[in-house]
């Protein structure tokens, strides 16, 4: 397969993973802004997992979904930049491999627009011609992957026929799937013992190996 464009996710693949930890927070604090300051641990892990607990926000608590959702989408960019301020959430030494490619590149990620475009600029990451994160609204929120959406569109900018999705998720693969392109699944350290849903058409331990598929193609 000759590529004619790479895509790549962001969090675990280009920039370390945020600690799950400053989310849950984050979540926390937003709950705080609607009057609702000990809300249950498991709604806390549902929107921590990107779900949107419509029904549960609504009833229970008497908020409005989208406008919660577009608070939680704030407060965790927010927390996310603060953290990369301070010197953590970091790219990985590797990417500086991308620079080298021959191949157009994109960034696909499930975070929000507003922290890959500070994180990009952040820390100088040049190289790609199209950048999407969701958008922090509901329909932000339905088009996350692996919805193939914002791989479409990034398809779409590059006028790409044959690319390949870069991830570290199942729910990485199954998007590229969805997309119709093949699909590289990076294991790194924090994907030691992951299992994978679906095979990718390629496996890496690091960016690295882009070159040797590159190369082969």
């Amino acid at each position: 397969m000759n590529y004619d464009a790479i895509i790549l996710d962001m969090d675990g693949v280009v920039i370390e993973p945020t600690d799950r930890a400053v989310i849950r927070e984050s979540i926390t604090d937003t709950f705080d802004e609607f009057g609702v300051h000990s809300p249950s641990p498991a709604l806390v892990e549902r929107l921590l997992d990107q779900e949107v607990p419509t029904e549960t926000l609504r009833e229970r608590h008497g908020i409005d979904p989208a406008e919660f959702w577009t608070r939680r989408e704030h407060g965790a960019s927010q927390a996310q930049i603060e953290v990369a301020g301070r010197g953590a959430k970091v790219p990985y030494d590797d990417v500086s491999v991308l620079d080298e490619l021959p191949t157009p590149l994109g960034l696909v990620s499930n975070n929000q627009r507003p922290t890959v475009d500070f994180l990009l600029e952040h820390y100088d990451l040049g190289c790609f011609e199209t950048a999407y994160g969701r958008e922090p609204t509901l329909a932000g929120a339905s088009r996350k992957k692996p919805d193939p959406y914002y791989i479409e569109r990034a398809l779409a900018d590059l006028s790409a026929e044959t690319a390949l999705y870069v991830g570290d998720s199942n729910v990485d693969v199954e998007a590229a799937h969805r997309a119709a392109v093949d699909s590289a699944f990076v294991r790194r350290p924090h994907r030691a013992d992951y299992d994978l849903e679906r095979e990718p058409t390629y496996e890496l331990s690091t960016l690295a190996g882009l070159t040797r598929i590159l190369d082969t193609s």
